[in-house]
């Protein structure tokens, strides 16, 4: 008997954390599944050609909102090749109404509902040992394993310290937002302090890139997270960094100082803010304490060590296109390092996929039934939204941008609604969403927008542009002949590296500037020009958490 335990990654960058479970759980019939992940990036065909020379005698998919479309397709035809073979699927986008699944796929044999701890190794016994003997409806459901009961998941699985290895310390969720399937969980399940911890150990010694917790809320118990974080903090590898998804408004003091003590680069975290809109928080069960997540959130953003992405989510009941505007501003007024603009999907198993008829909502049939329109928003005003997705997702979420868009912002008048409104039109009018850009061509392209628009003073954006790019770019890019003796000097007397001069000059960008750009970019006075050369030192290898390096200024006569 050969058995494939398989799935598609939304890129290969990830690695799935489900197929490690599912053989963890398999006991003594390990021996008898092999493991392959691919991505959806991959060739069809050549994922086909690969499972076929397995020569497998079932087949076991883990089938996500990203990835179904391509697993039904590869189902149909693993079948037409091997009638013979045994196809069996799980996950979350089979777990919620498994019989329409079986409507579109019925070449499928059997659909393990829930999570797979417990009928993973049942469905895997039946296979082995016989008989093959599946419920008439093809659905075979899954108790809910006790934490004690929850194997670590790497315990026999080779790790790759290159991806991003997924990890989590709790299952459930205690909130119930009416869009999350999370909000249909069972009560929630924490593993112990101490058992994370091990578990941790494991990771800072194989010294991974990222640990990303999928916890759906890390700071359930908000005690219990600043006990793992100074953890994390005592044992820091300097190397493996740790990504957790927070409630905003339960940070207590102790996590927000642990955040502030933490290394730059130590800590990333998403906070789904998802509107500021009250009436669409309660539409959807959401309750949220709006002024102390913004405090928390601001406090976390000062420090400028830890990445801190937020979410909204475009398309909750009651919430117009201009009532989404200032949701954006006022999550855009707390300045993350990353602003995603989300639309709401209406997916399977929700509450609010089966309200969907109380709001009026039109969303797209096929994964990831992503909203059209409904009651307060319509398909035009969805569109205009995407469209500023895009620019927002070329300028703000990149870095090596932000100093010049706030300029442009003040300048232009508006709100940065608006504002990216206005930019995305002039870029979809010059038809710039039909190819990649490099980030030197987008430079050029806010520009000219900027000049198309009577946006600012062009000298004043020029030097905020070239402020930009180099204090986002890697050392030794930039640098300004006349003053290379200046800068060699200071380093030799200042020791501001560590190293030897010669080797300091390729750590370092340098250039000479008209106006007070460093300034400007920390918030200390509006842009003005100076009497003479302002001489900019950037250190990248000193970056913050947003990727913009160190600046120091030296004096063009030798003083610092």
């Amino acid at each position: 008997m050969k058995i494939l335990l398989t799935t598609l990654n939304s890129q290969y960058i990830h690695s799935n954390l489900a197929l490690r479970y599912l053989y963890e759980s398999a006991g003594i019939y390990r021996d008898f599944l092999e493991v392959k992940e691919y991505t959806i990036n991959n060739d069809d065909m050549s994922v086909y050609v690969d499972i076929c020379r397995g020569g497998y005698d079932a087949i076991c998919f883990s089938c996500y909102i990203w990835n179904v479309g391509k697993i039904v397709s590869l189902i149909r035809s693993l079948k037409k090749t091997d009638p013979a073979v045994k196809i069996i699927v799980g996950g979350p986008e089979v777990s919620y109404e498994p019989e329409s699944f079986l409507e579109k796929c019925p070449e499928t044999d059997l659909i393990l509902v829930g999570e797979g701890d417990t009928s993973f190794p049942a469905m895997l016994k039946m296979l082995v040992e016989g008989p093959w003997d599946p419920p008439a409806d093809k659905l075979m459901k899954s108790e809910l394993p006790d934490p004690e009961d929850i194997p670590f998941p790497y315990e026999n699985t080779d790790i790759d310290e290159t991806r991003i290895v997924y990890y989590e310390s709790a299952r459930g969720c205690p909130f119930k937002c009416s869009f999350c399937l999370s909000s249909e969980s069972e009560g929630v399940r924490l593993l112990p302090p101490e058992r994370v911890k091990r578990e941790l150990d494991f990771f800072l010694e194989k010294k991974v890139k990222q640990v990303k917790f999928i916890d759906r809320t890390f700071n359930i118990d908000p005690d219990r997270s600043a006990e793992m974080m100074n953890y994390i903090i005592d044992h820091d590898n300097g190397i493996t960094n740790f990504h957790f998804e927070l409630c905003g408004d339960r940070m207590n003091e102790e996590m927000l100082e642990a955040f502030e003590r933490a290394r730059t680069g130590l800590f990333q975290v998403e906070i789904g803010v998802q509107s500021t809109c009250e009436e669409a928080l309660a539409a959807v069960g959401r309750k949220v304490d709006s002024e102390k997540l913004k405090r928390n959130t601001r406090r976390i953003v000062r420090g400028r060590n830890v990445h801190v992405h937020l979410d909204l989510i475009a398309g909750l009941p009651y919430e117009t296109y201009e009532r989404f505007g200032r949701s954006f501003d006022e999550v855009y007024a707390m300045e993350p390092d990353d602003l995603q603009l989300g639309f709401l999907k209406l997916i399977k198993g929700t509450r609010l996929r089966r309200e969907a008829d109380k709001y009026g909502y039109r969303f797209r049939e096929e994964e990831p039934y992503e909203i059209i329109a409904n009651d307060f928003i319509s398909a035009g005003e969805i569109i205009r939204l995407k469209m500023a997705e895009t620019v927002l997702e070329l300028y703000y979420n990149k870095p090596g941008f932000r100093t010049s868009l706030r300029y442009l912002i003040d300048a232009f008048g508006g709100t940065p609604f608006e504002f990216y409104t206005k930019l995305s039109e002039f870029y979809y009018d010059k038809g710039y969403q039909e190819s990649y850009h490099k980030r030197e061509m987008l430079y050029g392209i806010l520009a000219e927008f900027a000049g198309d628009a009577g946006i600012g003073d062009p000298e004043e954006l020029k030097e905020l542009l070239l402020y930009d790019k180099i204090s986002t770019a890697p050392p030794s890019r930039f640098y300004d002949r006349p003053f290379a003796d200046t800068v060699y000097g200071w380093l030799r007397e200042n020791g501001e590296t560590g190293v030897p001069v010669k080797e300091a000059l390729k750590m370092i960008n340098y250039r000479s500037f008209r106006y007070n750009v460093e300034e400007y970019a920390g918030g200390e006075g509006p842009l003005r020009p100076g009497e003479e050369p302002r001489l900019l030192v950037f250190f990248p290898a000193e970056a913050d958490a947003g990727g913009v390096s160190r600046v120091r200024r030296i004096d063009v006569n030798g003083g610092k």
